[in-house]
């Protein structure tokens, strides 16, 4: 808004430069873009980003079942970095079996969390089509709120772009600005203000 009010007071201006109405015009179109561009931009952004993680939940969803696997053993070893002890009180790999999507029975290697980490505790266990442990599916809404946090950002990086282009512009019209002046000072010589005044 402050933009259009200052095209319009530049508009009749006498005292207007040729400068002051190109960043009136390069503040208006910055309003424009921010208010128009960049929320179009992020909206563009965030939707094809849900486009494709809403198709990858739903091939996660089809290739990966869900069954229940049970706790043989402790795995042999244990973390073999300091850094690994802090994850190892969250999860811990054990030795578990499960039934496979074709019927057969597996066994292997797999984390979970310590509370169903004792011999013959069973837990949940996601496994692909041949029966391989694989991670969970990714959730219709963990998709959706990554695909809002895409099109935050897009639309974020957009209102910053628009806005260096706009500071770079005024401060290339302050320079233009500063050095008319400069050769209007110079043109005018050592005696303004005095000229025809005999003295």
């Amino acid at each position: 808004m402050r933009a259009a009010i200052g095209l319009w007071r530049w508009r009749h201006n006498s005292l207007r430069r040729t400068t002051d109405l190109a960043e009136a015009w390069v503040a208006f179109v910055s309003v424009v873009l921010l208010c128009v561009v960049v929320p179009l931009t992020g909206w563009a952004a965030g939707s094809s980003a849900d486009d494709s993680l809403q198709r990858a939940v739903r091939t996660q969803q089809e290739q990966r079942v869900p069954t229940t696997a049970q706790v043989v053993r402790p795995a042999a070893g244990g973390p073999e970095a300091a850094d690994e002890a802090g994850e190892e009180r969250l999860r811990r790999q054990v030795v578990a079996r499960w039934t496979a999507p074709d019927g057969s029975a597996r066994t292997g290697t797999v984390t979970t969390v310590p509370r169903t980490s004792a011999p013959g505790a069973t837990f949940a266990l996601w496994t692909d089509r041949d029966g391989r442990p694989v991670p969970p599916p990714l959730q219709a809404g963990s998709a959706r709120a990554h695909a809002a946090v895409a099109g935050l950002t897009a639309a974020l990086l957009t209102g910053l772009l628009v806005e260096i282009v706009r500071r770079l512009a005024v401060r290339r019209l302050v320079l233009l600005r500063y050095a008319r002046l400069d050769r209007a000072w110079a043109a005018t010589g050592p005696d303004w203000g005095r000229t025809g005044t005999g003295s």
